[in-house]
């Protein structure tokens, strides 16, 4: 299941010691609706080994400034609470889930 992840819940999904791929996006940017279905599928097919989920960069300052975030979507991939791998832009399921199998 995609996890919503805001500036609230961060530290609780961090503790939960699985890697994270955390897909910053905004409801108005269109490359980001153009990787959800994918960012959603790879979170149903690794669940349980990764939390994968969506932060609102207008919604979540907190997030969005601690990573640095400035253009969307930019998904990042963290493992052991370092950030190990970043994508910038829209790309294909494929791409996305080689960096997630890194994670493993």
């Amino acid at each position: 299941m995609e996890l919503t992840i805001t500036d609230a819940n961060y530290e609780g999904i961090m503790a939960e010691g699985l890697p994270l791929v955390i897909d910053f996006s905004a409801t108005w940017c269109g490359p980001c609706k153009k990787i959800a279905p994918s960012i959603a599928e790879l979170a149903e097919e690794y669940a349980g080994k990764v939390n994968i989920g969506k932060c609102d960069v207008d919604e979540n300052d907190a997030l969005t400034s601690k990573f640095g975030i400035r253009n969307v979507p930019t998904v990042l991939f963290i493992k052991n609470g370092e950030v190990v791998n970043k994508h910038v832009g829209a790309a294909s399921k494929s791409t996305f889930e080689d960096l997630v199998k890194s994670l493993l």
